[in-house]
């Protein structure tokens, strides 16, 4: 026979803590249980396997030490071989080092020697529009050709200014320091004659120690065609002989000495080459004048010489002996 009679349900169960309405005691564990643990938890993590493993913190503490130690032994493994090699690099490259230095020594030596000193300059004119000219010439048109130097004033002309001469053959009006001046010209007796025989024999270079702006208007008119001087040097092209002297070195001109001739009427113009040259009486007015004509006969009889200066000596000795 079944019971009417309505059963009670169990209240169900609620998470919490405390004793209060609707909270549950959790169940105690068993000792069995308990104990089961502990005995895992030793056997896991035993003295024995803790000693075998070691403490991490030892072997963070003992890594570095070690790493230096082998760090520093690699270091002087490379160190002594390094030097090995060096030493056998330096033992092969000593000879060559030795050479290289020598070669380069001599080279550096060579390329550094001084150069020579270069040849004095032409003493410039005192007129600042005159440049200073070389008197170094190209060479003669013909090898072997004799070479005649002639002077201009009072050898073969004489010019003056104010007041102008009662005769004279022309006029020149140069512009010297940015003032024109005339000057009056008188042609030596005999000047044309005596050009063209000298042309034809010699190479004719005019060499004066008058300005350029005076002297070039001159030599026009002497020569107007061109066709009688090869060269003309003026005053730029004169040395100073330390005196205020004005020289003219012929053996700046590139000429050689044993084939060149001075005709002038200045010692001083000719002192360092006394032997090359022929004086004659300066010229200013004389219609008279003969000297032309013996320096034409001179350079006929010249013209056979092997050297100029053998020619000039016997002229010399026959003037003196007359």
């Amino acid at each position: 026979m079944v019971s009417r009679t309505p059963t009670k349900p169990r209240p169900s169960p609620k998470t919490g803590t405390g004793t209060g309405i609707g909270s549950v005691t959790p169940p105690k564990s068993s000792p069995t249980l308990v104990a089961r643990r502990c005995l895992a938890l030793r056997r896991r993590v035993s003295p024995a396997t803790a000693k075998r493993r070691g403490s991490p913190l030892k072997s963070l503490a003992s890594a570095p030490t070690a790493v230096a130690a082998s760090f520093d032994r690699s270091i002087r493994s490379c160190r002594r071989r390094l030097l090995k090699l060096f030493a056998r690099l330096a033992v092969l490259g000593s000879s060559r080092k030795r050479r290289a230095a020598s070669a380069g020594f001599q080279r550096l030596r060579s390329s550094s020697a001084p150069p020579p000193p270069p040849p004095p300059l032409p003493l410039p004119s005192q007129n600042p529009a005159v440049r200073a000219q070389s008197a170094a010439l190209p060479p003669p048109p013909s090898p072997g050709r004799r070479t005649l130097f002639l002077d201009l004033d009072e050898t073969l002309i004489h010019s003056q200014t104010e007041p102008p001469p009662s005769r004279f053959d022309f006029t020149v009006r140069p512009v010297i320091g940015g003032h024109a001046v005339t000057f009056y010209v008188v042609k030596r007796p005999g000047v044309e004659a005596f050009l063209r025989a000298a042309a034809d024999a010699f190479e004719v270079v005019v060499f004066t120690a008058g300005l350029q702006e005076y002297a070039s208007l001159v030599l026009d008119r002497l020569d107007p065609d061109g066709e009688v001087f090869a060269h003309r040097l003026y005053r730029g092209a004169c040395r100073d002989a330390g005196d205020g002297t004005l020289v003219k070195d012929l053996a700046a001109t590139g000429r050689a000495l044993d084939r060149a001739v001075i005709i002038d009427d200045n010692p001083n113009a000719y002192a360092l080459q006394p032997e090359n040259a022929v004086p004659v009486a300066p010229f200013v007015d004389d219609d008279n004048d003969q000297e032309l004509q013996r320096m034409t006969a001179f350079l006929d009889v010249a013209a056979g010489y092997e050297d100029t200066r053998d020619a000039i000596r016997c002229y010399k000795d026959l003037v003196t002996a007359t």
